[in-house]
């Protein structure tokens, strides 16, 4: 169990936030999952003989990027610990850590009660702990048309299907000077269980007075056509004139795809960056179970759909190795691995963060796992 953490601060320095936004063109392909590095294993693989430890994850893709990139760079120092991981959704990845077919899981979203009920009683319960922070954005396809801004009004159009085509007058309004077409905007959104569908859709019951379908990892859309994972959603947006869908940053920045600048409470418009996003997060109370929510945040400069994204664990995992070897990684994550977050355009977490990540690590029972 997680013993009771104090609620902290969020905090960034400015030569973090620097660096992330100086850094963040630098990032690598998206994958959609992985083997192991170094070999291959089936989903919750039997520690292998020789000392290797396979171990196997599932979940988000909005992280996955960074998480494939951490298993590189962590399986060079430690050639032992294979990790691989399929970038299937945070649905998917729940599901499959309360089938124990995976050693952990990953989610953009926090988990539920219904589900922390459902941890299997000899797993004891289920360590959630954030790994980094991210962001995610509306990258569009339309010629001619290089920085887009969307206000409210006209983001809440776009979703609910009220806006057609791309010169509706919503739209119109705050882009004075672009010659905006009358092509019919196809809207593209997850049709998978989603962590960053939750993040998002969070975001539009705050922003959006006459949003009717809610907020969630899964909701009924009333527009639009959808996509398999955040690669599904980038690579529709990439492939079709005239679309716009939500996807994380590094998707987007990687495949090179334009992105809106949206506006924020404070009614300014906000163009996507690293920098802009940790503002969104600064001041956020951290509670004991890490389930940082910023809807739809209040500061000046903050970029407005930001969120944690998090690792789930056992309290008491089945094998002893990989519980170890499990623990190491995350330790080596949230400290050593925060320069590769800084480099593909996510948020690090801060050292207090980190801390308390390390703590909550501690509290899984390697010694007593069976």
């Amino acid at each position: 169990m997680i013993s009771p953490l104090r609620a902290t601060r969020w905090a960034f320095s400015a030569s973090v936030i620097a660096l992330v936004a100086g850094l963040a063109a630098c990032a690598p392909p998206p994958q959609t999952s992985s083997s192991p590095v170094g070999g291959s294993a089936s989903p919750a693989a039997s520690t292998a003989a020789g000392g290797t430890v396979s171990i196997s994850g599932a979940g988000a893709t909005a992280p996955n990027p960074l998480y494939q990139r951490w298993f590189q760079e962590y399986n060079k120092t430690n050639p032992s610990v294979q990790i691989s991981y399929d970038s299937v959704g945070s649905g998917a990845g729940v599901k499959r850590f309360l089938d124990q077919t995976v050693d952990f899981a990953a989610s953009d979203d926090p988990l539920k009660e219904a589900d922390r009920a459902k941890v299997p009683a000899d797993r004891g319960k289920a360590v959630q702990i954030p790994s980094t922070g991210l962001f995610v954005v509306m990258a569009y396809n339309l010629d001619g048309v290089d920085q887009l801004k969307l206000s409210r009004a006209a983001l809440c159009g776009i979703v609910d299907g009220s806006i057609k085509t791309w010169n509706d007058p919503k739209i119109a309004k705050d882009n004075a000077g672009t010659n905006l077409p009358s092509t019919p905007i196809t809207f593209v959104h997850r049709s998978d269980g989603s962590g960053t569908t939750a993040i998002f859709t969070n975001h539009i019951v705050k922003a959006c007075p006459t949003w009717k379908a809610g907020a969630g990892k899964t909701i009924e859309w009333p527009v639009g056509t959808g996509g398999k994972g955040s690669e599904g959603v980038t690579a529709q947006v990439q492939q079709t004139k005239g679309a716009i869908g939500y996807t994380e940053y590094s998707y987007a920045n990687e495949n090179k795809l334009k992105v809106a600048a949206l506006q924020n409470k404070a009614g300014e418009f906000i163009v996507p960056a690293p920098e802009a996003a940790a503002k969104a997060l600064d001041g956020a109370t951290v509670p004991a179970d890490f389930a940082v929510k910023v809807p739809d945040p209040d500061q000046k400069g903050a970029y407005p759909i930001v969120s944690l994204t998090y690792l789930l664990l056992y309290e008491n995992p089945k094998d002893p190795a990989k519980a170890k070897a499990i623990n190491d990684f995350v330790k080596w994550a949230v400290s050593d691995g925060k320069q590769y977050a800084t480099e593909l355009g996510y948020i690090p977490l801060p050292d207090p963060i980190s801390t308390k990540v390390t703590g909550a690590v501690d509290t899984i029972k390697v010694s007593a796992a069976k």
